[in-house]
This record gives C-alpha cells, structure tokens and sequence, in this order.
C-alpha cells in the first residue's frame, strides 16, 4: 500500500475535507495514473449524503477520473507508461457472469465494483478520483484521444457515456425525434451526441433560460416544461426521450410525449420512486425504461465518437479549496455544465 493526498467526505453531513488515502501495490494487470482532472458529478453528492444509502466513511468520491498513466505491472498488455489514460464508474466486475461474458460488464450479475464506495475483488473499499493517484486493473482503463484536452475528457467518463448508450441503443439517428430532458451535466452532453448522430433533437427544461446554450449545442427546438401548453403541443411526438434530471417528474405527461412504440429513458436518478401510471403505457404502446453507463467498449467506442466529431462538455475547472462550494453550487444548478477538479491542486 501507499499514500495520496485526497479529498474525502468524513460523513454525510460534514464538508469535504483534505486527507490523504491508501492505494493499493500495483498488481501484474494494474495500472497507476497520475490523475491529472475529476469531474464532479451529482452521483458524488448523492453517495456523500447518504441519499442512496449507506455509505463507508471517510470516503473519496469521483468517478470521471483522467490523466497520465505512470507504472505498469508486469503483465499489462492494453496500456504503457506514458498514455493518456481514463476511468469512469467501474473498476471491476466478476468476469464470469453471462453479461461480462457478452461484454456487459457494467450489468454484472454479481455486481460490478464501483470506482467509489464499492467492495473490491480483494475485499478493500474502493475510493474515487478526488484524488492524486489511483490504481486500477488494466481492462477497466481507457485510452483519452489526444484531440480532447484533459479537463474536457474527465466528464465524459460519465457524463457521456450515460448519455451515449441509451442513445447508441435505442438507435438515435436521421429520422428519429429525440427529447432530452434537463440541459445540466449529463443534459448538455446528450444534445451534443444526439445531434452528432444525426437525431432531430428538442430540449425540455423548466425555463427558457439556457436556451441559446441548447440551440448551439445542436438541438433544433427548446421549451419549457413549466409552461402547461408544452405537453399539450408536443403530444405523441417523440420517439425517444432522454430524461437526465435527478428529481421526480409527472410522469403521465412526459410519457405522454411519446409516439408510437417510444421510450421514455431515465438516467437521472432521483432518491424517490417515480410513479409510472399503466394506463399512460398503454397509448401508443409506450415503453419506460433504464440505462446505466455503458461497457468499458462502449466508452472507448463514445470517446472516439466524440474526438472525430469534436465533441466536448462544458467545463467550469477549479481548485481543491473551492470543491465544497462547487456541490452547493450544482444543487442549485448553477455550473454550465461541469465542474472539473484540477488535482494539481491537491499536490
């Protein structure tokens, strides 16, 4: 074991503090990177305060993690010392299941290890990317395209890729009108994939505030959800819906939204249950669904979609010191569109 310096939540109700946490000796399949940028992503804030549950405190979130890759075991074969080098949500997983088997590893049957706040194969808790150092096996680490800067990259390791597959699965693309609800993190990046793809993209917010964002980010159309005659106007128009916010929404209305065999996705994910009325499937014989984050495949396949078409999030990049302040600032949903921890700064 060896010790990095850190950012850590003492409990669910205390302000994260410096610390420093233990990494693990480099096994013949890890890799270590020097982390050179974090995002911060509203599932950190969830885990730190308890709002998914229990939690093993102190703990070090961050699970949008790039930067360099310094020491190598000795039987790596997918990475040297010196490459551009990603994790995003998943460390792990149990290898053997019937969906690693087919290259979904993040629907392991037993559970894949989290970045963060998970039980890894050798019975340690995992900690996440607010951090200098992390070590991580060699399959779960991804190749960061030189096209994308650093800081633009870390978001993606999340951000993107929770975007990308539902997008990439229920086949956006020329002819398919697509929603995205809610222009935030994971919002903004869903608009800009969407519309890449080729998708006739409409942005559903509360407000029309951030409207010319969600124009020149690629979406053709933007209303506000908080004008009554939306739901009304749009009605059984969509053939996907991306919802990407973490709080509870009238679903009878948005699954109203849908065409003839829709789906509406949620990937936002709100502490509370979200009441699903039968009778609002059974119109246009609707779907509602979930997507997690993607295979690591499939985030290699998202950062190389986005370095060809110059696809990058908006980032807000800051210091250590301002991190507290940072989680305030997303809950009021004043970030466009990510924070980004510059962890020189925790050196």
């Amino acid at each position: 074991m060896f010790t990095v310096n850190a950012i850590a939540a003492p409990s669910a109700t205390e302000p994260l503090v410096r610390t420093t946490i233990e990494r693990r000796d480099l096994g013949p399949h890890d890799v270590l990177i020097e982390i050179r940028y974090a995002g911060i992503c509203h599932s950190d804030i969830h885990t730190v305060r308890g709002d998914w549950g229990s939690v093993p405190y102190p703990l070090t979130v961050g699970h949008e993690i790039v930067g360099r890759i310094t020491e190598v075991g000795a039987d790596v074969t997918r990475h040297a010392v010196g490459d551009r080098a990603g994790v995003g949500c998943m460390v792990n997983s149990c290898r053997e299941c019937e969906n690693c088997r087919t290259g979904n590893e993040q629907y392991c049957l037993k559970g894949n290890t989290q970045t963060y706040a998970g039980v890894d194969r050798d019975g340690t808790v995992t900690q996440g990317g607010y951090s200098t150092h992390v070590v991580v096996n060699e399959d779960f680490v991804l190749r960061v395209p030189e096209s994308i800067p650093y800081e633009a990259a870390a978001p993606m390791l999340c951000a993107g890729i929770t975007t990308y597959s539902p997008l990439a699965h229920w086949n956006a693309g020329p002819g398919k009108k697509v929603a995205v609800v809610g222009l935030g993190g994971l919002g903004h990046m869903a608009v800009k994939i969407a519309a890449a793809m080729g998708a006739e993209v409409t942005v559903l917010s509360q407000t029309l505030s951030k409207k010319d964002d969600g124009l020149r980010f690629g979406a053709e159309h933007y209303h506000a959800t908080k004008d009554p005659a939306t739901f009304e106007v749009l009605k059984n128009s969509f053939d996907l819906i991306i919802n990407t916010v973490s709080a509870p929404i009238d679903m009878a209305s948005y699954l109203g939204l849908l065409r003839l065999d829709g789906t509406l996705v949620s990937v936002g994910a709100p502490p509370e249950p979200l009441p699903v009325p039968v009778f609002a499937l059974f119109g246009n014989r609707r779907s509602f669904a979930g997507s997690s984050i993607g295979s690591i495949a499939e985030t290699q396949e998202m950062l190389d979609f986005c370095a060809e078409r110059g696809i990058a999030p908006e980032v807000e990049v800051i210091g250590a010191e301002a991190v507290n302040d940072a989680y305030e600032r997303v809950l009021a949903s004043d970030v466009r569109y990510r924070f980004v921890i510059d962890i020189d700064t925790l050196h």
